[in-house]
């Protein structure tokens, strides 16, 4: 099985920069952890390849159906849990809500947006998922981070690497 590269970003508020959109070309699928902020951004991602994207506290149900507040994308064999708040993350693995069923398998990474600040998780800290990922923002970084996104390399059904991209 080939290697796929999933292309992760949060928090555009309508604006996609250039390098963004040129650091996510070479993606076989992209992730948009919420606060979208325009249709246009949407088509364009969606030029590039398949985009699962979810509501932010600042979008509005305008993207159709398939935009909602969680998505559970399975791809190249690794299972997904997308939100846009931490909070909201949180309360879904540790089982606070109904977005995983009992006997539902825990999703590997566990991706959000919100807090304009890049992290990765891993171990007990990622518990009960492998990752927790906030891939930053391309728009409006804080807490002294830069604009950026992050990518996850995947092969045979399993997370290769996941790296954050620093943008100019």
């Amino acid at each position: 099985m080939s290697q796929l590269l999933v292309g992760v970003l949060s928090d555009t508020h309508g604006r996609l920069p250039e390098d963004a959109y040129a650091e996510l070309a070479d993606c076989d699928f992209i992730i948009h952890a919420g606060d979208i902020c325009g249709q246009g951004i949407m088509l364009e991602l969606g030029g590039l390849a398949p985009v699962c994207a979810v509501l932010g506290n600042n979008d509005y149900p305008e993207y159709g159906e398939s935009v909602g507040t969680v998505a559970t994308p399975r791809i190249g064999g690794v299972r997904f849990l997308v939100t846009h708040t931490p909070t909201d993350l949180r309360a879904i693995l540790s089982g606070r809500t109904n977005v995983l069923k009992p006997g539902d398998p825990v999703p590997q990474v566990a991706i959000h947006g919100h807090t304009h600040v890049p992290e990765l998780l891993r171990g007990s800290a990622a518990s009960p998922a492998d990752v927790v990922l906030c891939p930053g923002s391309v728009t409006r970084p804080r807490g002294g981070s830069k604009r950026q996104l992050a990518k996850i390399a995947i092969e045979n059904g399993a997370v290769r690497e996941i790296r954050f991209v620093e943008l100019e």
